[in-house]
């Protein structure tokens, strides 16, 4: 059974306030792909900030206000609700917060957590997919993380949001040259 880390496909970067570039398209070609491929498990991956976060420009950091907890813009995708497989769609078991404490920037979801308390690595075998939103950010930091964690990557590109095209195509081909598998 493959396992498939989906980073952070939250409305605020799909079409709010960080909205990516190829983030609707990456979004329906999960949702396509896993309806293909039911013989998978999904992790998904949410920004869960409180209002006061370090990485908010109005709080001295480097990004417009995101994924605050409990607001719209921190809610996964809806199209995701058109999972076939009731147990794929998003519920309390598959989705690990990251980004919840104030004064650490987590691009990483490396260490999220569900609402069990249960640790998403604790859950990864050892080879993953990873998807989502955005590649030269959040998707980057978890790869790499999940290589140091000894980790065999896979990254789908036609499933990838980004910020920037140009750095999105060469983060892309430096995760290659370090091992990553890029379909």
């Amino acid at each position: 059974m493959s396992q498939i880390v989906v980073v952070d496909c939250q409305n605020d970067f799909i079409s709010g306030s960080l909205a990516c570039g190829n983030a609707d398209n990456a979004v329906e070609f999960i949702k396509e792909y896993v309806n293909s491929n039911s013989d998978v498990e999904l992790f998904y991956t949410a920004d869960f900030h409180p209002k006061s976060h370090m990485s908010f420009e109005e709080n001295g950091g480097t990004w417009a206000v995101h994924c605050v907890e409990n607001t719209n813009g921190s809610e996964l995708s809806k199209v995701f609700d058109g999972i076939s497989n009731e147990r794929l769609v998003p519920n309390v078991d598959n989705v690990f917060l990251k980004g919840r404490d104030k004064d650490l920037e987590e691009y990483s979801a490396i260490a999220a957590i569900n609402n069990k308390g249960v640790k998403m690595l604790e859950l990864l075998g050892d080879e993953v997919i990873v998807v989502g939103i955005a590649s030269e950010f959040c998707v980057r930091e978890t790869v790499l993380d999940l290589l140091k964690e000894g980790k065999r990557v896979t990254v789908f590109k036609d499933a990838l949001g980004y910020v920037n095209e140009e750095n999105h195509i060469a983060n892309l081909d430096e995760l290659e040259k370090m091992g990553v598998k890029i379909i």
